[in-house]
């Protein structure tokens, strides 16, 4: 994984926060049927993947692949309803469907709409709150 330091940007990190949830909003909103599953869980990943970006802009960090953004809300202290770890899943799922073709069945679109509900908001309000806090050291430029 290559990591490239930036100039802490807040204002493009809040506005990565709020289109996340915008999308999100709008994705759980989407009729669930096979031929929307792909689409649904994409577009899930996404907002997840963008609050991640987020906190990494606001740190000052580009990041040139999908792990590091998953990894950064991962690591935030948060009590969810289910474990932030599922998004390890997530990306997994989100993969298979970009890669290899696989399509979700009802139960797969389901179960990926539930931990969506149950950890997007926390997440959401998290990231929104450091993101507005944060001073941006964290991140050193070498």
């Amino acid at each position: 994984m290559k990591t490239r330091y930036k100039r802490p940007d807040k204002k493009n990190a809040l506005s990565l926060t709020e289109a996340a949830k915008r999308d999100m909003e709008f994705t759980l909103a989407m009729k669930v049927t096979e031929s929307s599953g792909p689409t649904i869980v994409r577009n899930i990943y996404e907002c997840f993947r963008m609050l991640g970006d987020a906190l990494l802009v606001s740190k000052g960090i580009e990041s040139e692949d999908h792990s590091a953004p998953i990894k950064e809300l991962t690591e935030l202290s948060v009590n969810t309803q289910k474990p932030i770890s599922l998004l390890w899943n997530l990306k997994r799922l989100r993969h298979n469907i970009n890669y290899y073709g696989y399509r979700p069945n009802t139960a797969d679109i389901e179960d990926i709409i539930s931990i969506a509900k149950a950890i997007f908001r926390p997440l959401y309000e998290a990231v929104k709150e450091k993101v507005t806090k944060d001073d941006g050291s964290a991140a050193k430029l070498s």
